[in-house]
């Protein structure tokens, strides 16, 4: 199997597993729950609006992230292992900063959550949300929050497919969201079908925060470390 698939899998369930993209995601579910609370139909469709815009933008800024190490593609070739080991220290950095989080946790990391001064002006655009043309449109301002907090492990995925070109990357960025969203996409269901209320998800996600930044870390630390010593 392509080595590829284990680089990938691995980043993209890291970044997945993000505490501020679920919050943001539990937001989105109680402002349109608190302007339809009979109509959970269009909660199911204002969640999976929400997060296909979030799909798309990321991918679109998948897109722009490869462009630019394109740009730079002379200095690439003749600095490549310099290049390749700086995005696995970055990603062995990134993991030890949520690993810091389960240790010694702060609101509003650095590089590992949105900051404290971006999450009233979120909630404000969230609370905005009252169906799901709105959630889509929306969305895609939200990300822009996000980036902050999820980029990371994006920023090292789309560094070394840039060596596949756009056409040849775009798949594996296609692959990369999917697995990034389907936490999401499992928490609108959950919602939508009545085995957990919007609440009960923010608060687990609040109870187990230190955890989810533990296992991003670890993850994210492995796959630095591979990438530095050659394993991937």
């Amino acid at each position: 199997m392509d080595i590829n698939f284990f680089r990938i899998t691995a980043l993209a369930l890291a970044d997945s597993v993000n505490p501020c993209a679920i919050a943001v995601l539990t937001m989105v579910l109680i402002s349109i729950l608190i302007q339809n609370p009979d109509k959970k139909r269009k909660v199911l469709f204002a969640g999976f609006a929400f997060v296909t815009s979030v799909y798309i933008g990321y991918l679109f800024y998948g897109i722009i992230i490869i462009q630019f190490f394109k740009t730079f593609a002379q200095f690439l070739r003749e600095s490549s292992s310099f290049v390749y080991d700086g995005l696995a220290i970055f990603a062995m950095i990134l993991g030890g900063l949520n690993i810091k989080d389960f240790f010694y946790y702060r609101k509003g990391g650095l590089a590992t959550e949105m900051p404290i001064w971006m999450r009233p002006k979120v909630k404000q655009v969230i609370q905005r949300i009252i169906s799901p043309s709105g959630a889509f449109i929306i969305g895609f301002l939200v990300t822009l929050f996000l980036l902050p907090c999820t980029i990371g492990p994006y920023i090292v995925a789309s560094g070394l497919l840039s060596e596949l070109g756009t056409l040849g990357a775009i798949p594996w960025l296609l692959y990369y969201n999917l697995v990034f969203v389907l936490p999401m996409i499992g928490i609108v269901g959950i919602v939508y079908f009545g085995f957990k209320e919007v609440d009960d998800i923010s608060n687990w996600k609040e109870l187990n925060i230190k955890e989810l930044h533990l296992i991003a870390g670890i993850l994210l630390f492995l796959v630095g470390f591979a990438l530095l010593i050659g394993w991937l």
